[in-house]
């Protein structure tokens, strides 16, 4: 068990795999030794052999809620990542076997879309979620500063005189800043002159949780492009059962990391795909999650533009509400 384990680990961090050939391997695995998603295969009374990924069944992202979702028998996990949830809301709980797999993991797709981390000063405005233990995003964002060789970290909860100060000394350095921040955060951001952020990458995390108004994710940037200044806003399509994440530059299109593939589910057909540029639900294998499950069959709607690129147009009708995705956008 553990021999297959690190021969599938070995692949994923080579970076030279075929993606598909990985995912049936990490399917066998997850087969044998996860005992949730065996009893889930068992179920719909999958076949032992599978040829194609198109075949594999995609766990329901509400067992991260209800069951103890582990592969590779009984060990201790060195983080427990907590959704953020609703008042009254039971929490997901990711099991993470290898803190340093994840955040290694997390840096490199970083790296994929932005370059070399060290060219940067991370920034992080996340009160909601500073204020809580065990979120994914906190442990990202602290090891993308600690890679960067920042001198400290820079955490801020509503702090944003302090975060101002240091924009204007990156700014007086000519450092180029990635602020990640939370989406009412930013909505909440004084008015300042928007010279301050001429050289900063503004990057929303989702999260009205609540406490504002809801809008469509067009209109949330254009209007923290005009508050700030930029071209664009930035943004990271993550989540707590998730150790991979996808970014997108701007116009709420995310493009796929190296780790990840996509398939559209139909709506009224949890088990017939859409086609590329029709609107389904979102399923997802995600290769970094060999300790937990990498087929993970998601509520968000989306829509794919082409194999390596997506957006976001909301939640399925009914679903708990989530904090990592709450903006809406309407079919074209």
């Amino acid at each position: 068990m553990e021999e297959e384990r690190l021969a599938v680990i070995r692949q994923f961090e080579s970076g030279k795999y075929d993606f598909d050939a990985l995912a049936l391997d990490v399917f066998n695995y997850q087969r044998l030794y996860n005992p949730v998603y065996k009893e889930y295969c068992d179920l719909l009374n999958t076949p032992k052999k599978l040829i194609h990924v198109d075949q594999i069944p995609f766990l329901p992202i509400q067992f991260f809620k209800s069951h103890l979702v582990k592969s590779g028998g009984d060990w201790e996990a060195e983080n427990i990542f907590e959704s953020s949830g609703t008042t009254g809301d039971n929490t997901s709980r990711h099991y993470v076997r290898s803190r340093e797999l994840y955040l290694r993991n997390s840096l490199r797709i970083f790296e994929e879309a932005y370059g070399n981390i060290q060219d940067y000063h991370v920034l992080a405005l996340l009160p909601s979620y500073l204020e809580r233990e065990n979120s994914s995003l906190v442990a990202m964002a602290k090891y993308f500063m600690d890679q960067s060789g920042q001198a400290e970290l820079s955490f801020y909860l509503n702090e944003y005189q302090s975060l101002i100060a240091q924009l204007k000394h990156n700014n007086e350095k000519n450092i180029l800043s990635v602020i990640i921040g939370v989406t009412f955060a930013l909505l909440d951001f004084p008015e300042v002159d928007t010279v301050l952020f001429r050289n900063a990458i503004i990057v929303e995390t989702g999260g009205m949780k609540g406490r504002k108004k809801e809008m469509t994710r067009p209109d949330l940037h254009e209007l923290l492009k005009e508050k700030f200044g930029v071209q664009a806003i930035h943004s990271e399509y993550g989540m707590t059962e998730l150790l991979s994440q996808a970014w997108s530059q701007g116009n709420g299109i995310f493009t796929l990391p190296s780790t990840m593939k996509m398939k559209l589910r139909e709506l009224s057909d949890p088990f017939s795909f859409q086609k590329i540029g029709k609107t389904g639900i979102l399923n997802i294998i995600d290769l970094a999650n060999i300790d937990s499950c990498s087929f993970i069959a998601t509520e968000d709607l989306a829509r794919m533009q082409d194999e390596k690129h997506f957006e976001i147009l909301g939640r399925v009708d009914g679903s708990a509400i989530r904090g990592c995705s709450l903006l809406y956008i309407p079919e074209k």
